[in-house]
């Protein structure tokens, strides 16, 4: 390459040429660095989940800058293929021209294809090339074919269902016939099962507001008003209340219960009218779950959800007044009269604790002071972490069998390590502040030594609570105490339907469809573990 401007040709042509082969230089560089940039990020953010996955749940900066690079991570990659720098996913190389397929072959490539169920609908589109050769005209016989999948959407769009009903009169007798009309999810209403539905998920579920479903619907071509809207919800969660009854009873009847709980933020325009803050106050809502998949337990899986105005203990009280058992949870001092001995001299709950709690502080306290102690402490309980792996899905004898031959000897070996370490370390810092956590609450670190029912932490409660904490950054409010009633049932519907394997918007249709002509001592036939869709001889029956 010419190096001075003295060097440079005089001829316009070769002029042209020099900067048209600098500016592929430059789009190349343009491209292998994005490429490197699109590398790091993904790098950091792996190394990121590794270290979450290797020191359990991590504090809320490290969630806060994962979900950051993931973001970054998103738009660079679509900024990326953009400019036609990442190679789609194909099913068959050849479908694309080699010589885009050569231009593309060095670059990264989503490192996943799509997963499309087998329910999704099929359409097949045969592009036959005849029955005669195009060179000489002779026939053409088939070899075979090559087949290639691509994904569409069908948009979504509302239907008007005309229900006739014709009158006719017997020409003997004079009666008038007439079939009666069909009940409707919301009497002397103009909604279907499915669009109540739609509404329902996409509040509690997908966290979209009225207001923008009423833009959403608007563009559908239904103008329906944001009081109409929410009238439906109502009304539609007053008709599944049987069914939500029903799935409170069996989780809170299971004899081992998750427990957590997360603030929500709701308004309160008597506060502002008295000049107390900003007209909001912090409701909690609890996530009591029964999951026994872990050790294959014949209940089915389910999650109740509870809203309370305050954090007092009293609402626990009364949320588990008739339950009873083994109640694996946080050191909430709420749940402490439930430990407490009754009359007969037994509590009515033992207290189960929750290692990645504990684990939590330990990791808390290694990131912020690289504490040696505190690596060694998640070291140890990773190591019990490492037998649970290998256990889940087991049987409860057999995961009690080898609890108390690898876990046991590993737990013991941890108490005398840290009472060890409690009388070496100041007493008042964040690490004994962890010690202490877990050596005042021993017997319930060590109860899933003896029961392999329980779980080592209380992560199935964890997960329950997820979804709320998810639909806080949407909706960051509820409107009222009512209205965060309304969304602990809804909450209870939708999750143990997700938990049971269900799309909920197609249970909660076929809910709305048939609750009105279903008896209602059959209710269990309608709970997600029992739920089955109508097949078309019963919906005729029906």
């Amino acid at each position: 390459m010419l190096n001075a401007a003295s060097d440079l040709p005089e001829d316009p042509a070769f002029l042209k040429a020099m900067i048209a082969q600098l500016q592929a230089e430059n789009a190349k560089l343009t491209t292998t660095l994005r490429a490197h940039d699109l590398v790091v990020q993904a790098l950091r953010l792996q190394i990121a989940k590794l270290k979450k996955q290797a020191f359990g749940k991590s504090s809320e900066k490290i969630q806060r800058e994962i979900e950051q690079l993931e973001l970054a991570l998103e738009d660079l990659l679509v900024s990326v293929a953009q400019q036609g720098l990442v190679a789609s996913d194909r099913d068959d190389p050849d479908a694309e021209p080699a010589a885009a397929s050569a231009a593309t072959s060095s670059r990264p490539r989503p490192s996943r294809r799509p997963r499309i169920s087998a329910g999704t609908p099929r359409e097949r589109r045969e592009l036959d090339p005849g029955n005669t050769c195009p060179d000489c005209g002779g026939d053409l016989r088939l070899v075979g074919e090559d087949v290639s999948e691509i994904i569409e959407m069908i948009t979504a769009k509302l239907k008007v269902i005309e229900v006739a009903r014709p009158k006719k009169s017997c020409r003997c007798c004079e009666k008038m016939v007439q079939v009666l009309a069909p009940s409707r999810p919301i009497p002397g209403s103009m909604a279907g099962a499915s669009l109540l539905a739609y509404v329902l998920v996409s509040k509690f579920d997908d966290h979209l507001p009225l207001y923008r479903q009423h833009e959403i619907l608007a563009r559908m071509g239904g103008d329906i008003p944001r009081s109409t809207l929410a009238d439906w919800c109502g009304r539609s969660m007053r008709i599944l209340q049987p069914v939500i009854d029903q799935i409170e009873a069996s989780v809170l009847g299971s004899d081992i219960l998750h427990a957590d709980d997360t603030p929500i933020r709701v308004l309160a325009p008597e506060r502002r009218a008295k000049g107390i803050g900003k007209g909001v106050k912090q409701g909690r809502i609890w996530a009591y779950v029964c999951d026994q998949r872990p050790w294959a337990g014949a209940a089915p899986p389910g999650v109740v959800y509870r809203y309370a105005p305050n954090w007092n203990a009293q609402h626990v009280q009364d949320h588990l007044r008739n339950a009873s058992g083994i109640l694996q949870a946080d050191a909430y001092k709420g749940y402490a009269k439930l430990y407490e001995p009754g009359a007969d001299g037994n509590p009515r709950f033992r207290e189960a604790a929750c290692f990645a709690h504990w684990r939590r502080d330990f990791h808390d306290v290694w990131t912020s002071q690289k504490s040696e102690i505190a690596h060694e402490a998640l070291e140890r309980i990773g190591q019990l972490y490492d037998i649970e792996r290998e256990i889940v899905g087991k049987p409860a004898d057999i995961r009690r069998a080898v609890r108390q031959e690898l876990s046991k000897p590993r737990l013991e070996a941890l108490h005398a390590w840290a009472e060890t370490q409690l009388t070496r370390i100041p007493g008042k810092g964040d690490l004994a502040k962890a010690f202490r956590y877990a050596l005042g609450r021993w017997h319930a670190f060590s109860l899933f030594l003896d029961d392999g029912r329980l779980a080592i932490d209380n992560n199935a409660a964890e997960r329950a609570v997820r979804p709320i904490c998810l639909g806080k950054k949407n909706w960051l409010f509820a409107g009222s105490e009512a209205g965060a009633e309304t969304l602990a049932r809804a909450m209870t519907l939708i999750e143990s339907a997700k938990m049971n394997g269900l799309d909920p918007q197609a249970y909660i249709t076929d809910l709305l469809d048939r609750i009105h002509d279903h008896k209602i001592n059959r209710i269990d036939e309608l709970l997600p573990w029992n739920w089955a869709p109508l097949t078309v001889p019963q919906a005729l029956a029906a």
